[in-house]
Formats: C-alpha cells, sequence, structure tokens
C-alpha cells in the first residue's frame, strides 16, 4: 500500500506526479527544484539553488515525521559539472555523520532552466 506525503512548505508538483510516496517505511522524495513554495521564485546561483533543494526536500520528509537522517539515497541533476564544487558544499552542510549514498550528473537541462534538482529515498 502507498501512501502520498505532501507539504505546503514544497512546491507543489507540476505534472501527474506527488511530492513523495511512501510505501513499506520507505519515502521516496521526486526531485526538487529549487523553487521557495512561499514565493514562487527559484533562488539565484548554485549555492542558493542547491540549499532551496534540500530544504525543499526536508519539508516534505518532516510531512512524514522524518527529517535529513532517515535519507539513505540521493540523486542529484546539475545543468553543469563545472558547478558540482559548490554544490557538494552546500550539500555537505545537510548531513553530518553518515552521509547517505549519492549519485550525481550533468543533464542536458533541467526544468525552468534550473541548475539543480534533486531527489531522495529515505527509511523509517
Amino acid at each position: 500500500m502507498k501512501k502520498v506525503i505532501c507539504s505546503e512548505k514544497a512546491p507543489g508538483a507540476i505534472g501527474p506526479y506527488s511530492q513523495a510516496i511512501e510505501a513499506n517505511g520507505m519515502v521516496f522524495v521526486s526531485g526538487q527544484l529549487p523553487i521557495d513554495a512561499a514565493t514562487g521564485v527559484m533562488a539565484e546561483g548554485i549555492e542558493a539553488q542547491t540549499r532551496q533543494s534540500l530544504e525543499n526536500i526536508k519539508h516534505i520528509l518532516g510531512a512524514a515525521g522524518l527529517d535529513m537522517n532517515h535519507i539513505v539515497k540521493t540523486t542529484v541533476l546539475l545543468a553543469d559539472m563545472s558547478l558540482f564544487g559548490e554544490m557538494n558544499k552546500v550539500y555537505a552542510t545537510f548531513f553530518q555523520g553518515n552521509c547517505p549514498a549519492r549519485c550525481a550528473f550533468a543533464v542536458k537541462s533541467l526544468p525552468k532552466d534550473a541548475l539543480v534538482e534533486i531527489e531522495c529515498i529515505a527509511v523509517r
């Protein structure tokens, strides 16, 4: 059985998908663009965009009663691999101790011309 997870503090889905789905104690968070749900504005620059994408993930996990320590896997999509170092610097501030597994790669383009999009899997 699956359960839809949704937070008003994160931007709503802009297509036929959910912010997150929980199934069998696992929470699958859809890719989060760096948009502030309160203003609808996208942050500028890779550091601010990374921070906003991860804050959106934090809000969605909070709606499920979880936090960033429950994340076991992330996927980071970048507009260009030259952004990796700056993204990684901000990303590191969101995880202490045992960091989740991660892959990061560049894609041809991201929705709304974002520089970064991040998705994750968390477990209870």
